[in-house]
């Protein structure tokens, strides 16, 4: 594999096709959720739900992250993706079993809260996914 810092703009953009871009406008989009939700709740309610608006606050730089990575291409973005990919599934189900047999510790729900269920799931699927994509472009 090329180093990264010696990769053409051609050979950084393979990560980003086919399914891989679907992937890159999937983690786009739960930036722009994650991010503006908790960017509102962390300004205005913070009060209520520090524990679960910093969740979502940190959800969202962990999407951000990924989204860069998978954009930006090469091997060490690839594997720093894959990295995070992983970190986010685990976070997912810490948070999404916390969220069940502690449900008193959220008053309000996390981005990742019962699994992503207010996103339809998305955020357990989207890892998996992901890391599957990022193993291939290996």
């Amino acid at each position: 594999m090329p180093d990264t810092t010696t990769a053409t703009a051609g050979e950084r953009k393979r990560l980003v096709s086919g399914p891989g871009l679907l992937l890159v406008w999937l983690y786009g989009v739960m930036v722009v959720g994650a991010l503006s939700r908790s960017a509102y709740q962390i300004s205005t309610e913070f009060d209520r739900a520090p524990l679960a608006y910093s969740l979502s606050g940190a959800a969202a730089l962990v999407y951000a992250f990924i989204t860069y990575s998978l954009v930006r291409g090469g091997e060490t973005a690839r594997r720093a993706a894959l990295f995070c990919c992983a970190a986010e599934l685990a976070g997912v189900l810490a948070v999404g079993t916390w969220t069940l047999v502690r449900p008193e510790a959220f008053p309000d729900a996390t981005v990742w809260s019962d699994f992503g269920m207010g996103y339809l799931f998305i955020p357990v699927i989207l890892p998996i996914t992901g890391m599957l994509w990022l193993r291939a472009k290996r």
